[in-house]
């Protein structure tokens, strides 16, 4: 079955070589429009009503964000393209969408769209977005919740209601408040990459625990710690210093 794309990227150069990608690597996508101004292109994109759009984010006169926020209540599935933003690809990770950095490698965009596919199937892309706008609103810095993907589908969590995080391979399971626990399909390292600005520390190579939840420190046997939920996780000898140092900060 065609996928019907829409690319929408104010750099000319940039939108043709996406273009070339798609329509010589990717025979199952049908690029029915694209366009280099974001008012036309919200217009297009309105009428057209393709499957997957292809979004910049950085756009004169109107942002990617502004664009999907009049899109919101029924959004195609969203691949951002841009250049380095920290702060705005913290968000897209936050809200479980996907992302390719300019230029954009055949290889990424082969993975982005694999996964754009998924989301398309399981649905909620419109829970994505808002949470992910709920989150830009805040320009200092990310707050609400975290979109959580699992074998089962997606789910939203708020960020204090996680007390640890604990790998499992390729796999991370969540520790909630109230007993509840969710396994993530994403590494650990992910999570440690996304929740490091939370007061969350890694303390042992398949322990990321979040100081708020933090009970106790137990110095006997090496050190540990004990969370709210009553684990006590072991603390890595290597990682003893950086968990001291965290502590000053609680």
């Amino acid at each position: 079955m065609l996928i019907k794309a829409y690319l929408l990227d104010d750099e000319p150069n940039g939108l043709q070589l996406l273009l070339w990608q798609l329509q010589n690597f990717f025979p199952d996508i049908e690029v029915i429009g694209q366009q280099t101004d974001p008012f036309i292109g919200l217009a297009q994109i309105k009428s057209l009503k393709p499957d997957l759009l292809f979004l910049d984010i950085q756009m004169p006169g109107k942002t990617g964000f502004e664009v999907l926020e009049e899109l919101k209540d029924n959004p195609p599935a969203v691949i951002f393209t841009t250049a380095y933003d920290q702060f705005a690809i913290k968000a897209i990770r936050f809200s479980a969408l996907d992302y390719l950095l300019k230029p954009i490698d055949t290889e990424d965009l082969k993975v982005a769209i694999e996964k754009a596919k998924g989301r398309q199937t399981e649905g909620r892309e419109n829970d994505r977005i808002i949470n992910l706008l709920e989150n830009l609103a805040n320009t200092q810095k990310i707050s609400g919740k975290i979109a959580i993907t699992s074998q089962e589908g997606i789910s939203f969590h708020k960020i204090e209601h996680i007390i640890h995080c604990e790998s499992d391979g390729n796999y991370t399971t969540l520790f909630l408040e109230g007993g509840k626990k969710v396994v993530a399909t994403k590494k650990l390292k992910e999570f440690e990459e996304m929740l490091s600005d939370f007061q969350f520390i890694r303390i042992h190579n398949s322990h990321l625990i979040n100081l708020n939840h933090l009970q106790r420190y137990i110095k006997t046997d090496g050190g540990s710690v004990e969370m709210t939920d009553g684990q006590i996780l072991p603390i890595a000898r290597n990682r003893k210093e950086e968990f001291m140092k965290g502590l000053e900060g609680v």
